[in-house]
């Protein structure tokens, strides 16, 4: 883990339509750190991750993730932001009329890879990472929902992003799946990529320690390693 900073949130306040969800939230993640986002429903776990990605404005305080300044950041910039970012979803958001081939190689292509034997390479490296290179050809149907969530991770991957943005990933999913997908996602932050999850799943912060931070009474709490 460097002491490179690829989030950088100093007093900043989220709006969810006009209405006030977090303040003076301040947040630093180094390359690859593991931190949890806990906190209730509605806490503002989810528009954190938002402002995060870009999807909701930052209108005060400052905020820079991946060396993107959020507050001043143009529309036609986003999507340069989102190539260093990896999102993963609870509920998978694969195109159900797709190979798992062909949805990782619609992301490679909407990205910007032009040579298809890069973009079958990559689609290689990214199932053989996640250990699901024999579900290439696969439809998302026939696959469970850990196998669904694990390409979900491997779609993730693809642009060799800065920071994993993980919002309830197992949420869905068994303890034993749960524990497989972890494991995927500690992986990926020993090789120095960030991760921030998004988890109601306390079990998972014994086995998995990371730091953790906390939504609650409207602003963000860090609290170490401490979660209780």
């Amino acid at each position: 883990m460097s002491d490179q900073a690829v989030v950088n949130l100093e007093n900043i306040a989220i709006h969810q339509r006009n209405k006030l969800v977090l303040t003076d939230v301040s947040l630093n993640i180094k390359s690859g750190e593991f931190v949890y986002l806990i906190g209730k429903t509605g806490s503002g776990k989810s528009s954190l991750m938002q402002i995060l990605y870009a999807d909701l404005r930052v209108e005060e305080g400052f905020a820079q993730v991946c060396g993107f300044d959020l507050s001043s950041v143009k529309r036609k910039e986003i999507p340069f932001l989102r190539r260093k970012l990896g999102i993963v979803f609870q509920d998978f958001q694969l195109l159900d009329d797709r190979s798992v081939e062909e949805n990782l190689g619609f992301v490679l292509q909407a990205t910007g890879w032009n040579s298809k034997k890069a973009v079958q390479e990559r689609i290689v490296e990214v199932l053989s990472e996640v250990e699901l290179l024999s579900k290439l050809k696969m439809m998302p149907h026939q696959l469970s929902g850990g196998e669904q969530q694990r390409i979900a991770i491997a779609r993730a991957l693809l642009n060799h992003p800065e920071l994993i943005l993980a919002d309830e990933p197992t949420g869905n999913l068994d303890p034993e799946t749960s524990n497989g997908i972890m494991r995927i996602l500690f992986n990926i932050s020993q090789n120095n990529t960030s991760v921030l999850m998004a988890t109601h799943n306390y079990n998972l912060i014994h086995k998995f320690p990371g730091r953790v931070v906390r939504c609650e009474e409207g602003t963000l709490l860090n609290n170490g390693n401490k979660f209780n």
